[in-house]
């Protein structure tokens, strides 16, 4: 199983961000079917003020090319996605667009 990070920031906004928390204990079924159907088998966000880390561990069937293309074409998707940027902002140094980032392994520890 591959792991990715990625890191996104919100709207400095509370209210907003109280928003985006609610929003994700109710994750529309169709965006969790999308998430697990690209072979995402578990996801986490964590965030700290208004920055987000995202945790994904995937299997053989991933690729950012194929979830990319699956959410394209899947309605439900990019209506959950056009929402979603009433609360997200790109972060800095992210290119036009783009939403979550890819944060770079510089540590790992093994027992």
């Amino acid at each position: 199983m591959k792991r990715y990070c990625l890191a996104l920031d919100l709207v400095n906004d509370p209210d907003l961000i109280k928003e985006y928390e609610v929003m994700h204990q109710q994750v529309w079924p169709e965006i969790q079917n999308s998430i697990t159907s690209a072979g995402i088998d578990a996801m986490e966000i964590y965030r700290y003020g208004n920055r987000l880390f995202m945790i994904m561990e995937v299997n053989g069937k991933f690729s950012f090319e194929k979830k990319g293309a699956m959410d394209a074409s899947n309605e439900k998707v990019q209506e959950w996605e056009k929402l979603m940027w009433k609360y997200q902002q790109a972060i800095p140094g992210s290119k036009p667009g783009e939403k979550w980032v890819m944060m770079d392994k510089i540590f790992e520890l093994k027992a």
